[in-house]
């Protein structure tokens, strides 16, 4: 987790070094302060802010609450995406998450600077003053992506009212404390497939464990190639893809990045020498050989990227797509 952390005064500047110095996170003071106490100084709270917020995994604010509730009030968009946010008064004897507490980690920070300045963790989530199973937390924990925002809220609130919730998996991961193995009317569900589920009300939590390889024309526009995909993911949960793989002459096709950008995941490229060491049994195309050098490039790349193949090549309008699932837990 990137920190970024900011005092106000020298008693809290010091406690600031302390907490930086822990986390392996950065701290910022007053310039007027700066030369005095050795520290790297800000001339405005919200540029600092601002900057933080689209830099950092978690800001920390060592002072008043209210100063952090007015710094980050309006930059807060999701509790999905939103930096963790945890004010720490400068005696360390509180520290309160304002902000992302479970998917952020707002609430685990927290704890771990109460650790830190011998202070107290004000969390006030319900489901952790409740002691219940929290979906998100737990979700987040193990990458699994939240598939219904609605649903989630649904499983909290249900547990919270004490009625049963329910679990099942396809992947190798035990039912939680907090959930049932057993019939319910809703449930949480581990699995990469659009489908029903095992519950008259499930929520989909899907591993991050899909591989995409893609080859392209030169050229092709990301609608295509997104069109494509979506083409070889029929039945499976776009939410479970982690990263795409193609060939090196692919590393600058200005389509495959945008795709690739715009989903904010990861592009392996591989030389054809190294697509031709892939294992498998490949789909041969004598035109892609004359291209590229090597036979095949969406399936071997898929391969080659960690994945055992799942779906072979599709094409479309001049893009090939084949998804491999690599080994999750």
């Amino acid at each position: 987790m990137k920190t970024a952390v900011i005092a106000f005064t020298r008693r809290g500047a010091a406690l600031g070094r302390k907490l930086a110095d822990a986390l392996g996170g950065s701290l910022r003071v007053p310039e007027r302060l700066a030369g005095e106490m050795g520290e790297e100084g800000f001339s405005s709270l919200d540029q600092w802010t601002r900057r933080a917020w689209s830099e950092a995994d978690a800001l920390v604010f060592v002072g008043a609450a209210g100063i952090a509730v007015r710094a980050v009030a309006p930059l807060v968009r999701d509790k999905f995406t939103d930096p963790a946010v945890v004010s720490v008064d400068e005696a360390g004897r509180f520290a309160v998450p304002l902000l992302s507490g479970h998917v952020g980690g707002g609430n685990r920070l927290a704890l771990r600077l109460a650790e830190l300045t011998g202070g107290q963790a004000a969390v006030s989530t319900a489901t952790d003053v409740n002691g219940c199973f929290a979906v998100d937390v737990w979700a987040c924990d193990r990458g699994l992506a939240i598939t219904d925002r609605g649903l989630a809220k649904a499983v909290s609130a249900a547990l919270l009212e004490g009625r049963t919730v329910g679990y099942a998996s396809e992947e190798p991961l035990s039912c939680p404390q907090g959930l049932t193995d057993g019939a319910a009317e809703l449930g949480v569900w581990v699995t990469c497939r659009k489908a029903e589920g095992p519950f008259p009300r499930t929520l989909r939590l899907a591993p991050r464990c899909l591989i995409l390889g893609i080859g392209c024309r030169r050229g092709t526009p990301e609608q295509a190639i997104a069109v494509a995909v979506e083409r070889a993911l029929d039945g499976l949960e776009p939410a479970a893809v982690c990263r795409a793989a193609s060939i090196d002459l692919k590393q600058d096709e200005p389509g495959l990045l945008a795709f690739c950008q715009s989903r904010q995941i990861p592009l392996s490229v591989y030389s054809a020498q190294q697509l031709l060491g892939a294992e498998g049994d490949f789909t041969p195309s004598d035109f892609v050989r004359t291209v590229t050098g090597v036979d095949n490039v969406c399936e071997r790349a898929a391969v080659l990227a960690g994945g055992e193949l799942i779906r072979r090549k599709t094409a479309r309008s001049g893009v090939t797509v084949a998804v491999a699932k690599e080994r999750w837990l």
